[in-house]
Parts: structure tokens; sequence; C-alpha cells
């Protein structure tokens, strides 16, 4: 096996950076819509809205996990380059090895989250087909 060298997990930077953007968008996405359901939750208790809410929610929840392992990932790339800078290669090798399962892991909750948001458009595609 080679020996991991910085500009392995800086590597994971950029990709990383990216994925937590588009994870930082979600929720920006989500707590407007969080904000709009409440609104027409207070004026109209329906139980579409509850159904609603209740779908976002754990998407909410899920996008929190996908962003706290993405950034455990990026924190331990950041380690893993300091390990290097230490010269504790081995360790180094097992923390980054951390960091890439921890980025799985997150990539795993973005899939199961777009599944759910699926779930949640087909009913609204189902409403208007009906109509």
């Amino acid at each position: 096996m080679e020996a991991l060298t910085l500009t392995t997990p800086a590597l994971l930077f950029s990709a990383i950076s990216l994925i937590m953007l588009a994870y930082t968008n979600r929720f920006i996405a989500y707590a407007a819509t969080i904000r709009s359901l409440h609104d027409k939750y207070l004026i109209k208790k329906d139980s579409v809205l509850i159904t609603q809410i209740q779908n976002i929610k754990q998407r909410l929840y899920l996008t929190r996990s996908m962003q706290i392992f993405g950034i455990s990932s990026l924190l331990l790339c950041v380690l893993t380059m300091f390990l290097i800078y230490i010269e504790q290669q081995i360790i180094a090798v097992w923390v980054f090895g951390i960091a890439l399962i921890l980025l799985i892991t997150s990539l795993a909750f973005l899939i199961w989250e777009i599944q759910i948001s699926v779930k949640a458009l087909e009913h609204h595609i189902k409403d208007i087909e009906n109509n």
C-alpha cells in the first residue's frame, strides 16, 4: 500500500464543500417551507398540512444528519492532514478511513431523504391527476 500524502485528504475538500453547500440549500428551502406550512396551518387546520409537516420534519432531521456526517468527514480529513504532517502515518490512514465512512454515511442519508422527497411529490402529482 502506498503512503498516504497530504494531497489525498485535501482532494475531498472541494467535494465535501460542494456537498455541504447543497445540504445547506436544502435546509434553507425546508425552513421556508416549514414557515409557509405553519402560516397555512394557523389559518386552516387541515390534516393534509399535518401530513406535509410530518414529512418535512423527517426530511429536516435527515438533512441535519447529512450535515453532521459531512462536517465530521471534513474535520477528520483535516485531522488526517495534521497526522500526516506530524508523521503519524498509521493513525492517519485509519482516521482517513473513518472520514470516508462518514462521507458514505452522509451520502446514504441523502439517498434516503431523496426517496422521501419523491414520495411527497408523488402525492401532489396524484392530487393533480385526480382533479
